[in-house]
């Protein structure tokens, strides 16, 4: 770079620094699956956003793009937080568009993965960007310096990699690809950009083929076909093996290759193949003749309903491999294979793999032998330390942990040990030496490439630490890695179910460490106990759990146990941490992407109704309904601010709690309803009253019915939210309630709303002593509806029981319309409707069957 160029460069990065990166108006470039989505995505977080594509017929040269746009609001999962967002996407064309990129802040290119294709686009749009315009490639693995040199020189600067994973709104991860003049303020402010306002994970990659989760997931896939096709496996046994059991997604490999497309991924596998020539294991970047032959037919996986795997008459079959037929998959883990890899200590697990002559058991070590290897072979090339490819394997593919995280989990010495001798015998797919940093680690005293200081860097031989840029401080709890302590503040008290503590500050921050956050008798004693605390000595309460889900709902099973007030109160610097490290985020979220019903099905599972059903302790059921219907209370009209911060799944009681706090803020992940309804009750800890209330503040003319029917219709059909705008929708949450789109600042935000709470001179609301209700005519109105849905077949005859109970709570019982009730009137009525569906046998069959089957049952 001559001396003008430099300093021109200093001047543009000193004159982004003064100035704040905003981004008011996005473009993507292409409107295929990953670009729509993109934008999708965009408008999630609020950002007007146009979409291009090539033009269509003449009467409508955006139909290309419409048609994207259409599809989005029909795939699942949903890529939109709400379809309305569809509307927010506009729709544009290259031949009579390009003006508008002048006024966009970012531009995103996501057109297929030809670097032919990307230059010419490049030198299309160029004479058409903004001054200040970012411009960034999707590419899943083009050099992004190659990228660059389609662009004149005076905007390279403004050019980089943005690499989002499949499907944008769900998967965390986003790889961040400088090229070799990209403007380092630049990346500092899109990077920031990316974390805050779209919720990414973001990884700073090399300009190497295929980035960082790629290249290591890629060579996992290979890795794993080659040593199955040795073992001679089907590929339904191999997915079997490494799926959930060794903390990978339950696609595991042949089915993930289905759902990414076998055509994309013969695309990457041949991308490796022309760009790594050099790599010690080349041989092995080939793509496979079954896979091929799959290719050849159509048989793309998931988008075409055929791939390795293929759904017939409800049944799943694979491919066999010699016979090229289709099989019914019936694959089975080694017994004593499987409660090792589920019971045992990551050391105790490796030294059995290592050691046993079963070939399921060699199979798993040759996988994880040659993963380690290759990791520790490619680190200085591919990734600045060992922290960035961990995260970026587990947010890009979802695994539980990263490569080196299991390694130092096993025992990196031994593990180091081992590889060495494989590599000596000949047994290891490349006869590539180890680092020497390898042992070098392996000698040290610690044994350890996590830390709490940071993650070793090989370039330097030296630990790295976490990124410092001002965005990372809002993280107060980041998505950790093995080594990495976690302390969750000072203990204020702590009991068997909850736990109140501190950051330093004045508010008080209350988790819970029951199963999935599960709500009983024990939990609600807690709760109290931990507003009562907070009013007289803090500014603020915040509900926040360490890790997903914010709560399941009641735990009825608690109510025939006596909650124990065993309250501990002082300063505890030194408690342990209240829960295990946060699970990967795509695992938790494959729970979430269920229907409604599912959900429910899941959660009654979980919470173990049985005992209390069969022993016919309802009288226990009734104190706790109170007891529930009182604390609930107690969040409402506390004398500090109390925030709901919610992560995840907030079902049945746990909504209760978020509809009472003062405010909730919530991440857009959050998957917030009353689902009573689909075991056979209703809610009973304050929701029905606070739809009531809702409705009643919202009457027109004094009548609450035109409002209440849909809050009637959202409780009744046990809807669940899919988002955290959704919830809003559905009324679940309010409007003034705030959604964080990145889950570990979520904390951050919570906290800070109730101090502005606290700040503005908070008082409780007053009690609505004067509410009027829907009555005799509103719940005649729904009745008649629903004898229309009996009669044809629609619903049972306790469906219809169940919602006639849901109408009669809601509409406040057979009063005159307009008649003035009280909230403890609604709360009367919801617990005595709760309990008579509890005695009815039907509720309890159906709860019973649930618990059995995981199935529901329609009575």
């Amino acid at each position: 770079m001559n001396k003008g160029l430099f300093h021109n460069r200093i001047k543009r990065e000193a004159k982004l620094a003064d100035k704040s990166f905003l981004v008011r108006k996005a473009a993507v470039l292409g409107a295929g699956v990953m670009g729509a989505q993109i934008a999708a995505h965009l408008v999630n977080a609020n950002i007007e956003t146009l979409l291009f594509e090539l033009p269509g017929d003449a009467d409508n040269p955006n139909a290309n793009v419409i048609k994207a746009v259409e599809k989005l609001k029909k795939q699942e999962p949903a890529p939109l937080s709400v379809k309305a967002k569809a509307t927010c996407i506009q729709p544009a064309n290259y031949d009579q568009h390009l003006e508008l990129l002048k006024d966009c802040d970012l531009v995103i290119e996501a057109i297929a993965e030809r670097m032919d294709w990307k230059r010419d686009l490049y030198t299309k749009v160029a004479p058409y960007l903004g001054e200040q315009t970012i411009f960034a490639s999707n590419t899943s693995g083009l050099s992004i310096n190659q990228l660059a040199e389609a662009f004149p020189e005076a905007l390279r600067h403004r050019f980089c990699g943005i690499h989002f994973f499949n499907p944008p709104r769900y998967m965390h991860l986003v790889e961040l690809i400088p090229c070799k003049t990209s403007d380092a303020q630049m990346l500092d402010h899109l990077e920031e950009f990316l974390v805050t306002y779209l919720g990414k994970g973001v990884i700073r990659a090399k300009d190497t083929p295929n980035f960082v989760a790629n290249r290591i997931g890629v060579f996992s896939l290979l890795a794993t076909m080659h040593h199955g096709r040795a073992f001679d496996f089907g590929f339904d046994l191999v997915d079997a093996l490494t799926g959930a059991l060794i903390g990978r997604p339950k696609s595991a490999t042949f089915r993930t290759a289905d759902v990414v497309g076998l055509d994309t991924l013969a695309h990457v596998i041949n991308t490796m193949r022309d760009t790594l020539p050099e790599d010690p294991w080349h041989p092995y970047f080939a793509v496979p003749d079954w896979l091929q032959g799959l290719i050849e037919i159509g048989a793309l996986g998931e988008k075409v309903k055929r791939g390795v795997y293929q759904k017939i008459k409800n049944e799943i079959h694979v491919l066999d491999r010699v016979a090229q037929t289709y099989r019914l998959s019936a694959a089975e883990v080694d017994e004593d294979l499987k409660r090792l890899l589920k019971y045992s200590s990551p050391a105790e697990k490796f030294a059995a793999l290592h050691n046993s002559q079963q070939p399921q058991a060699q199979f798993l070590w040759s996988i994880f032998r040659d993963l380690f290897h290759y990791c520790a072979v490619q680190l200085e090339t591919i990734a600045d330390n060992t922290r960035d490819l961990d995260l970026a394997v587990r947010w890009g593919f979802g695994w539980n942990q990263g490569p080196f995280e299991i390694w130092q989990a096993a025992g990196w010495k031994q593990i180091a040990n081992w590889i060495q001798e494989d590599i000596a015998a000949g047994k290891s797919m490349s006869q590539a030496p180890l680092p020497q940093w390898v042992m070098a680690i392996a000698e040290s005293g610690m044994q350890s490439v996590h830390t709490t200081q940071g993650s070793f860097a090989p370039a330097s031989g030296k630990t790295q630490l976490r990124s410092k840029l001002p965005v990372y401080q809002r993280q107060l709890f980041p998505d950790r890695l093995i080594g990495e302590e976690a302390v969750y503040g000072e203990t204020i008290f702590e009991t068997d179910a909850v736990r109140l503590w501190h950051t330093g500050d004045r508010i008080a921050i209350l988790s819970f460490k029951s199963k999935m956050h599960t709500i009983g008798a024990d939990v609600l004693e807690g709760v109290q106990q931990a507003i009562k605390e907070a009013e007289q000595n803090w500014r603020a309460l915040v509900i926040w759990q360490t890790e997903p889900p914010f709560s399941a709902g009641a735990n009825l099973q608690k109510a025939t146990e006596r909650p124990k007030p065993d309250v501990q109160y002082g300063s505890a610097s030194s408690a342990p941490p209240l829960l295990k490290p946060p699970t990967a985020f795509q695992s938790f979220l494959k729970k979430l992407r269920k229907s409604t019903q599912a959900t429910v099905l899941q959660v009654a599972r979980e919470l173990d109704l049985a005992d209390v059903l069969m022993g016919k302790k309802l009288a226990e059921v009734e104190g706790m309904i109170k007891q529930f219907q009182q604390t609930s209370q107690m969040l409402r009209y506390s004398m500090i601010p109390t925030v709901a911060a919610v992560d995840g799944l907030a079902l049945g009681g746990g909504c209760e709690f978020v509809m009472h706090c003062d405010r909730a803020v919530a991440t857009l992940e959050s998957y917030i309803g009353l689902v009573e309804v689909g075991v056979g009750l209703l809610p009973a800890g304050g929701g029905c009253k606070e739809f009531a209330m809702r409705a009643a503040q919202n009457a027109k003319d004094g009548d609450p019915f035109p409002q209440l029917k849909y809050y009637f219709q959202t409780v009744a059909m046990a809807e669940l939210a899919k988002s955290a705008e959704q919830a809003k929708e559905l009324g679940y949450l309010r409007l003034a309630d705030i959604v964080v789109m990145h889950r570990f600042e979520l904390l951050h935000v919570a906290k800070a709303q109730a101090l502005a709470l606290a700040e503005a001179g908070y008082r409780p609301p007053l009690r609505a002593r004067e509410i009027p209700v829907a009555g005799n005519t509103g719940i005649a109105t729904i009745q008649s509806q629903l004898v229309n849905l009996r009669e044809g077949g629609f619903i049972s005859e306790h469906d219809n029981l169940i919602a006639s109970k849901v109408a009669h709570v809601m509409c406040g019982g057979d009063l005159t319309p307009g008649s003035l009730v009280d909230e403890d009137w609604f709360l009367e009525l919801e617990r005595a409707a709760f309990m008579e569906l509890l005695a009815t046998e039907k509720t309890q069959a159906r709860i019973e069957h649930t618990l059995k089957t995981g199935k529901p049952l329609r009575n």
